[in-house]
């Protein structure tokens, strides 16, 4: 395995929130970096660090409060929290008393897949002393030059991006998916059969980018919408799939009111659909659709709190890829073209006339930005990225 040094963008937000909130918790998918992330900021504190998968680790909190008690004055990192749930109350008045003797911020850093049973045993029993930030896999803006060209065919996920090879990377990602589906999601507590649910998430692959026909799914499946519901939730809830909503402006317009579903990881992705290589992917249907969830997940993990996204349909046919809702009410459109001389639909024209964004952007693969009309850009998606992350770099 290539071995690069990675900064994680979250990481200076998540040292702001340890300094303003008693507990943070970083949430994502198995091997998305958490731990890293945490190990670079407790090398710079003085930290004790429990993973929960180990038993040694989880047996020091079978007396959570008792353990805990004694490192009031460290911050304390514990790895897998979905694993011990009852622990947030016990956090809760470990962190209320802390406040009374002036122990007020940076006292937990919680690692946990994300799950909803997660967030609402946290929301309950942490509200007001807890900040989440959500770690997606590895974007353009932090890969160097010399693996980003890998980054859409092996996906963010560092060991995968980073694999000796692309064979190795396939590798990792088939031992990935089937973990997830054998293991880490049966221990969050869904009881889904393992290949019913490989079964849903390969065909979200091959309808990536597509609306949702709860329907269609559920006659493929042999089962009924509920069934597909709770399985795209699962699957929305561990930060694998992609629900984007449709944006309900008031345009008059009869409006598409389905979301569009997107396999959120483009390595994950080729792998479900046994696409192993950029030559193997490039001649199959869903490179389009591939690169189009490519970019909105290198936005989407570039965006700063405040900002939204959404898709644009109406049932006439007008149609914009994205639209960005930015802070104060203003949005960006955005046309994603894989090719390198992109000329943007007629529906999308139609669409922006309807939507009346304050900027207008056609992404597509090449390296120059240029205006295609008075109010149009065309812009590679390295420099949109910076755009909606504020860093300056893609600014004219």
């Amino acid at each position: 395995m290539i071995r690069i040094p990675l900064e994680r963008r979250l990481r200076p937000q998540v040292e702001l929130l340890l300094s303003e909130f008693p507990a943070v918790a970083i949430l994502g998918p198995r091997q998305v970096g958490k731990t890293t992330l945490a190990t670079l900021i407790a090398d710079e504190r003085d930290a004790v660090y429990l993973d929960l998968e180990r038993p040694a680790d989880l047996a020091k909190l079978s007396d959570p409060e008792l353990y805990l008690d004694q490192y009031k004055d460290r911050l304390v990192i514990i790895d897998e929290v979905q694993r011990l749930p009852g622990l947030f109350r016990t956090l809760r008045g470990l962190i209320d008393e802390g406040r009374r003797s002036g122990r007020k911020t940076g006292r937990y850093l919680l690692l946990g897949s994300a799950s909803i049973d997660l967030l609402k045993q946290s929301l309950e029993s942490l509200a007001g002393r807890i900040a989440y930030v959500e770690l997606h896999p590895l974007n353009l803006l932090e890969t160097p030059d010399g693996v980003n060209g890998d980054l859409w065919i092996r996906g963010g996920f560092p060991d995968s991006l980073l694999a000796s090879s692309d064979e190795a990377s396939m590798r990792w990602r088939h031992s990935f998916i089937r973990t997830y589906l054998e293991r880490d999601i049966p221990q969050l507590g869904p009881r889904i059969p393992a290949e019913s649910l490989r079964r849903f998430w390969t065909m979200l692959a091959h309808l990536q980018g597509s609306l949702l026909n709860a329907a269609q799914l559920a006659r493929s499946l042999g089962s009924d919408w509920t069934t597909i519901s709770r399985y795209l939730d699962l699957m929305v809830d561990l930060l694998l799939v992609r629900r984007l909503q449709p944006w309900h402006g008031n345009t008059g317009k009869r409006l598409i009111k389905s979301p569009k579903t997107y396999v959120r990881d483009s390595g994950l992705l080729h792998t479900l659909l046994g696409i192993g290589s950029r030559e193997e992917l490039l001649g199959h249907p869903v490179a389009g659709a591939s690169w189009e969830g490519y970019v909105i997940e290198n936005l989407a993990s570039s965006l700063p709190e405040g900002n939204e996204l959404y898709f644009y349909r109406s049932a006439g046919g007008a149609e914009i890829d994205l639209i960005i809702g930015r802070p104060g009410g203003r949005t960006w459109a955005v046309e994603i073209k894989r090719s390198l001389s992109p000329k943007p639909r007629r529906g999308f024209h139609h669409a922006r006339e309807d939507v009346k964004p304050d900027q207008s952007f056609v992404v597509y693969p090449g390296s120059e930005r240029y205006p295609i009309s008075d109010d149009v850009e065309c812009i590679p998606v390295e420099q949109l990225a910076s755009l909606v992350a504020g860093t300056g770099i893609g600014s004219r």
